[in-house]
């Protein structure tokens, strides 16, 4: 149902991780990362370059999801949390992670579904984490063949990245092509620090 729900462009929220219900939600204006435009600053490029950070794919997918659910106020509440581990033993749900040697310090999870994923959450223990996550992400999602990455709403934070905020139905159309093809996460090594900023940096 959750697949079903996320091809037709509708997605899962609670109002707070105690409350035991979900509610579906279509937004009239939709977040996306345009995967060719994503926005490095000179400054975050050298973070990136010099970062003594592990990049993983998939190796703590539970931990990604309960370091984005640990703040004040969160929609994923154990409901929620449950069902994208079983979409993750799927093979549909997936997360990557920045470590600094032992420890979990940031990261992102989504769905994917087709040639899109659907970014949900993201959290950062360390300065800059998130962003690390994202510009590595993106570079990835293009590289592995992916046209779609759907952020559900605009923030700050991810317009100053490159996120814009497109009309539903434009967005129901990026949606129905991108589920007209296939892309894998699998299909290629996670890229290096270099690969990240060599396409994106922009003059900050």
């Amino acid at each position: 149902m959750l697949l079903k729900a996320y091809a037709m462009g509708v997605f899962p929220m609670a109002e707070g991780r105690d409350d035991p219900e979900i509610f579906w939600v279509d937004p009239k204006l939709r977040g996306i990362f345009p995967l060719d435009s994503f926005h490095i600053s000179r400054s975050l490029a050298r973070t990136i370059r010099r970062t003594p950070y592990q990049v993983t794919l998939n190796r703590d997918f539970a931990g990604t999801v309960a370091g984005c659910a640990d703040r004040d106020e969160t929609w994923i509440n154990d409901t929620i949390f449950a069902l994208y581990e079983q979409l993750h033993r799927m093979g549909h749900a997936h997360s990557l992670e920045l470590w600094e040697g032992g420890d979990l310090i940031g990261g992102v999870y989504g769905v994917t579904l087709g040639r899109a994923f659907f970014g949900e959450s993201m959290f950062s223990r360390r300065r800059d984490a998130s962003k690390i996550a994202l510009a590595y992400l993106v570079t990835h999602l293009r590289a592995c063949g992916f046209t779609l990455f759907d952020t559900q709403f605009l923030t700050p934070h991810l317009a100053s990245l490159g996120a814009v905020e497109i009309p539903r139905a434009a967005y129901h159309q990026l949606l129905r092509t991108a589920l007209e093809g296939e892309a894998d996460l699998a299909r290629r090594p996670l890229p290096d620090a270099y690969s990240v900023t060599q396409r994106n940096t922009q003059t900050s």
